[in-house]
């Protein structure tokens, strides 16, 4: 019988009750700077299983995001009734949608010809945004207003910052914890053995192909769902959600956290947000120094910060033992 280690699941318990206490102990504006982080790190985790584990490099991880983000505000406004729990949904079946449309085209090519021309997809999807007025907003965008969560039994009002918060924590969170147990799953593992050698997969008698498209559109409706959140988090929805620089960012989150483990985008997501948070109240030109602190992470820590906690730890781990080890034979020797 296989073992099931308790470890990440205590580990997400432990993390979760501290976000959970989080609104008694901060400020409303530092709990809506949280909000932000647990929704981006859901953006970036969906771009790191793209990227860490399937090896393919996407310019157009935004086009996924920013039609979750213009779903639930177009839905909102042009659907009457439309409850919180549905746009959601929407939101991740046009996300879902299309991500299986945009993969059946773009999946055909790798490497460059592929990173290519997610960018111009996403440069496509951002012109129809911009210029489709009528719809979109175009460079005005769409305010909106969250309507409230039915609970069957009773609603929650969702104009509480509190409310939408820990709604945003449990939903995001178990995302996230799902997402997590996938790369555990045959699914999950025959990706990563794709990205190390394709050739010998397919002589297993893998369909990578399939097995691409599957994560690609998977991927996409993650990202969708990412950007539902944050037009509901912002209230707000502009082409700025589906324009290269979002792709960017969720680039920079990726790296800076490190793309050789599950948990380094969330926190690449973490210091991001709060790096350019604190960066632009100083100074205007806080893009620069973003620029910069990526170059030095990319020059000097390739791993991202996750392999720079891996060797603190090693370096305390080993100093712990070595300390015991000495004290062992200070023993014997008496």
């Amino acid at each position: 019988m296989k073992t099931v280690k308790a470890g990440p699941y205590l580990t997400a318990a432990g993390l979760f009750a501290l976000m959970a206490a989080a609104p008694f102990v901060i400020k409303p504006y530092h709990l809506n700077m949280l909000t932000e982080i647990i929704i981006f790190a859901l953006y970036a985790v969906s771009y790191n299983l793209l990227l860490g584990y399937a090896g393919l490099l996407s310019f157009g991880h935004a086009m996924f995001f920013g039609m979750g983000a213009f779903s639930v505000a177009v839905g909102l406004i042009h659907i009457p009734g439309l409850g919180l729990g549905e746009v959601i949904l929407l939101a991740l079946a046009v996300a879902t949608l299309t991500g299986l449309a945009a993969g059946l085209l773009l999946l055909r090519h790798k490497g460059s010809y592929f990173a290519l021309l997610t960018l111009a997809f996403n440069a496509l999807f951002y012109a129809v945004a911009t210029k489709w007025h009528e719809i979109t907003g175009g460079d005005d965008g769409l305010s909106i207003t969250r309507p409230d969560l039915n609970l069957g039994f009773t609603s929650l009002p969702m104009a509480s910052l509190e409310n939408f918060y820990y709604f945003t924590l449990v939903v995001v969170g178990l995302i996230i914890l799902f997402c997590w147990y996938f790369t555990k799953t045959a699914m999950g593992q025959s990706v990563l053995m794709m990205r190390e050698n394709e050739e010998r997969m397919k002589f297993l008698g893998y369909n990578t192909n399939v097995n691409r498209l599957i994560l690609f559109t998977f991927t996409g409706a993650l990202a969708g769902v990412a950007g539902a959140f944050y037009t509901l988090h912002f209230q707000f929805c502009s082409q700025s959600a589906i324009s290269i620089d979002m792709t960017t960012t969720v680039l920079l989150m990726t790296f800076v956290g490190g793309t050789g483990t599950f948990m380094g985008p969330v926190l690449g997501a973490f210091v991001f947000i709060i790096l350019q948070n604190y960066l632009s109240d100083i100074t205007d030109r806080w893009p620069l120094f973003m620029g910069l602190i990526f170059i030095f992470m990319v020059l000097f820590v390739p791993g991202g910060l996750s392999q720079l906690a891996g060797k603190i730890k090693d370096l305390v781990v080993g100093k712990k033992e070595g300390a015991a080890a000495l004290s062992a034979q200070g023993g014997n020797h008496e």
